[in-house]
């Protein structure tokens, strides 16, 4: 059962969950903290990894910061955001850009085993990983009512603070090109916080961020663009007929999304659509459709995460979100993040329950006009699927 099935619950969760962290801590979180060995990874880390907090307003974001295995005095300095919104900066540490991964035949263990990753991007650029916004991964509020002002924009005006923060306690990386990624929801978070940075800069907030490009990942734009070419998408992959797609279309007047409740034809068609495509992979239509938000809700323990496992491994989708939950979700792993005992009883991968689905915001529709006025500007811009 979700730990949020409705606002008062989790109103409720989270107002106990940050009188847990008040009484534990008080108002600040650790600094940043050189992590010299990994549960999971044979030997010394042949990387820098530093782990840490951020405090901005009320709210502690945590990072994974990795230094460039080349020239880190010149190489870029890059932000990358995950998508959810809610999921873990792990996600692109492990599976992504990052320098490890999981060697994915052990996922089923309680500590699944570590790896080098051939193609890390960590080789010529250093990255930070970071849980944003509040309430993903490791990060969390002091101040209960923060959760529900999360919003797209907050969390850009937040990173902006989190990213100059950063910077005074990293001098040494001022003058590296910076860059801002991001894929999935983090394809419309990336530009908000690129226009939050240039405004500082303009405003002549310190430290000044070099800010010279940003790339976006299969990254998420505008709902309703997005939404309404679901429908022509599935017709032309042959997932549904020539006459329920003329059908929808015509009844539906070629908008799919916020369809008004009377009209019924259009709902009807949708509804069979919806139908038709219930057990296709939406996001590989060629692979085992798999429920996979049931590796993001939260484990009451890790015997339930392993029960989980034991169920869900036969699908390929779910082995390495299987594998960064278990890993995770083990306290040695936490002990050698240096996470703050009793913050977190349980992580989760991708918090969808709190996240995406509870207290958060979606308070920007589109980024498109976003993306044309920093094409036009001095920024340089990278979209890829």
């Amino acid at each position: 059962m979700s730990l949020c099935s409705s606002i008062h619950d989790c109103k409720s969760y989270i107002f106990m969950r940050t009188l847990l962290v008040l009484l534990l801590f008080g108002s600040t979180a650790l600094c940043g903290s050189i992590i010299k060995t990994l549960p999971g990874f044979p030997g010394i880390l042949p990387f820098k990894l530093e782990t840490g907090y951020i405090k901005v307003e009320s709210s502690e974001f945590f990072y994974y910061f990795v230094e460039s295995q080349g020239n880190p005095s010149k190489d870029p300095l890059i932000l990358h955001q995950l998508g959810g919104p809610g999921c873990s900066g792990l996600n692109g540490f492990f599976r992504q850009i990052g320098p490890l991964a999981f060697n994915l035949s052990t996922h089923g263990a309680i500590l699944p085993s570590l790896q080098l990753a051939p193609y890390s991007w960590t080789e010529i650029s250093s990255v930070i990983f970071i849980d944003a916004p509040i309430g993903t991964g490791f990060s969390y509020s002091t101040n209960s009512e923060d959760y529900f002002l999360s919003s797209d924009t907050n969390t850009a005006w937040m990173v902006n603070k989190f990213m100059r923060k950063w910077l005074e306690d990293h001098s040494e990386f001022k003058e590296n090109p910076f860059i801002v990624g991001g894929d999935s929801y983090g394809g419309l978070l990336a530009p908000l916080y690129v226009q939050e940075i240039l405004e500082g800069n303009k405003m002549g907030q310190e430290p000044f961020i070099n800010l010279k490009r940003f790339y976006v990942g299969s990254g998420h734009t505008d709902t309703d663009n997005e939404e309404n070419s679901k429908i022509p998408y599935v017709y032309h992959m042959g997932l549904i007929s020539d006459d329920l797609y003329e059908r929808a279309k015509e009844s539906c007047g070629g908008n799919y999304v916020n369809v008004n409740a009377t009209d019924t034809d259009c709902l009807n068609d949708l509804a069979k659509i919806a139908q038709c495509t219930k057990h296709i992979n939406k996001y590989h239509i060629l692979r085992t459709n798999c429920e996979r938000d049931r590796v993001n809700t939260k484990k009451d323990n890790q015997i339930q995460a392993r029960r989980s496992t034991e169920e869900m491994s036969w699908c390929e989708e779910y082995i390495p979100d299987l594998a960064i939950q278990n890993w995770a979700s083990n306290k040695r792993v936490q002990d050698a993040l240096q996470i703050p005992k009793g913050t977190y009883k349980n992580w989760h991968r991708c918090n969808f329950e709190e996240v995406r689905d509870g207290t958060y915001i979606n308070n920007v529709k589109s980024v498109i006009g976003h993306y044309k006025n920093l094409i036009n500007s001095s920024i340089e811009v990278l979209v890829y699927m």
